[in-house]
C-alpha cells in the first residue's frame, strides 16, 4: 500500500498567534525567525503555494539591536519614478522616526517575492512601544533568537 501526500487547502489551515519582544535582540536574526512563522515552515503542513503561516505581534522594536557598524552605515532606500528621484534615509534617523518600518522592511525582503508577499506581511503586526492591542487574540511568546 502507498501513503498519500495530502495538501492543505486555503480553509483548513488552523492559524495561531506569536508575540516577539525585539527588546536586545539582533534585527536580521530576529527578522528571519518572523518570516519563517508568517510562511509557515516551522510547521509540519507546510505547502509553498498557500498562505498558512501563523501571525505574529512584535513589541519593543524601538530597542532593537543591530551589530558592526550598522548604525552609521546603513541607509534605506526608495526610488519616486522620476530622474534623480532616489531618497536615502540613515539608520539612526529612520529608528528616530519610524522604528517599525526597520523590521517591516527586514521582513518583507525576507520572504518569497511572490503574490504571497502581501498577504504574509498583513499578518505581521508591529509596535515600537510594550503595549499592543491584540491581547485577545491570546498570543503565545516566541522563543528569543540567539
Amino acid at each position: 500500500m502507498r501513503l498519500k501526500t495530502t495538501h492543505l487547502k486555503s480553509g483548513e489551515t488552523a492559524r495561531d498567534w506569536h508575540l516577539a519582544d525585539a527588546e536586545g535582540q539582533v534585527l536580521g536574526r530576529l527578522a528571519v525567525q518572523i518570516a519563517m512563522i508568517l510562511m509557515g515552515k516551522h510547521l509540519p503542513t507546510y505547502s509553498p503555494h498557500l498562505d498558512g503561516g501563523d501571525s505574529v505581534v512584535v513589541v519593543n522594536v524601538e530597542k532593537i539591536a543591530i551589530t558592526g557598524a550598522k548604525a552609521e552605515q546603513k541607509e534605506y532606500a526608495r526610488f519616486s519614478g522620476y530622474a534623480g528621484g532616489r531618497k536615502t534615509t540613515t539608520y539612526a534617523k529612520m529608528l528616530e522616526e519610524h522604528p517599525d518600518r526597520i523590521l517591516k522592511k527586514a521582513v518583507e525582503r525576507m520572504l518569497p517575492k511572490n503574490r504571497l508577499r502581501r498577504e504574509r506581511m498583513a499578518k505581521m503586526f508591529v509596535y515600537a512601544g510594550g503595549e499592543h492591542p491584540h491581547g485577545a487574540q491570546q498570543p503565545k511568546p516566541l522563543a528569543r533568537a540567539s
